[in-house]
């Protein structure tokens, strides 16, 4: 384990996370951060020429459809349907005094 974390870094992260940890959880706390950072570590070192950058691992297309105005004149239709109206509009029971 080349990384190693210092006893100072765990307590700042802990007081970022807001977490009272023990000094065992401080050990595990402090043994999987430089796990994680050999990982990392590692990752760093692979040979990775001719690999384009990538935001996704499978291609994304834009799966949205064109916002096209369908049946958008239907007022009448749709107020025939309404047990009351006023001017153009449904008419409902007052809800605020």
């Amino acid at each position: 384990m080349a990384n190693i974390i210092s006893d100072e870094t765990i307590e700042y992260v802990g007081i970022l996370a807001k977490l009272e940890l023990s000094d065992e959880e401080k050990e595990a706390a402090k043994q999987d951060m430089g796990k994680m950072l050999d990982y990392f570590d590692q990752l760093n070192r692979l040979d990775t020429t001719g690999v384009e950058p990538m935001s996704h691992v499978f291609p994304v297309h834009n799966v949205f459809r064109e916002d096209i105005v369908q049946n958008g004149d239907d007022r009448d239709e749709i107020l025939a349907n309404a047990p009351k109206k006023k001017n153009g509009a449904f008419m409902v029971p007052k809800t605020v005094e």
